[in-house]
This record gives C-alpha cells, sequence and structure tokens, in this order.
C-alpha cells in the first residue's frame, strides 16, 4: 500500500514540475514549483524522516516561494506615470 502511494506521489510530483517548466506565465511556473516542494514533503514523510520533511515544508515550499514572487513583484514594476 505505501508503495502505490510513493509511486503516484513521485508521478504527481513529475507532473507538476512538467507544468513548471511548460507553464508561459513565471508566476505560474512558481506556483507549480511550489507544488513540487510539496510533494517532496509528502515523499519525505512516507519515507519516515519528518524532520527533513518539516525543513522542506519551510525553506524549501515556503521561503523560496515567498522569495521568488517577490523578485518577480519587484523586477516587473511598471512606471508610475505623472
Amino acid at each position: 500500500m505505501i508503495g502505490i502511494m510513493i509511486l503516484f506521489t513521485f508521478i504527481s510530483i513529475t507532473i507538476v514540475a512538467l507544468a513548471s517548466i511548460l507553464a508561459k506565465d513565471v508566476t505560474t511556473s512558481v506556483i507549480f514549483f511550489m507544488g513540487v516542494g510539496l510533494g517532496s514533503v509528502v515523499l519525505f514523510t512516507l519515507f519516515q524522516a519528518p524532520d527533513v520533511a518539516l525543513t522542506e515544508a519551510v525553506i524549501g515550499t515556503g521561503i523560496s516561494t515567498v522569495v521568488f514572487l517577490l523578485g518577480i513583484r519587484h523586477t516587473t514594476k511598471e512606471e508610475i506615470k505623472s
């Protein structure tokens, strides 16, 4: 049973990673990238590594997504017309 869950999670991560690569919008790509991180958290939990799963959830999924989205926001600001 656990093997089926691991296989399903791995396939899901692969599909979301491909969607992240093929996304037309950068913000959408970052959101899909966050999905890859969440899938990794599920895999680490299934492999009974809760410490690694927690670290991936906080740093890999949380902080890096926020940093990417803030970077996109700061680099795509429109000029204020006066």
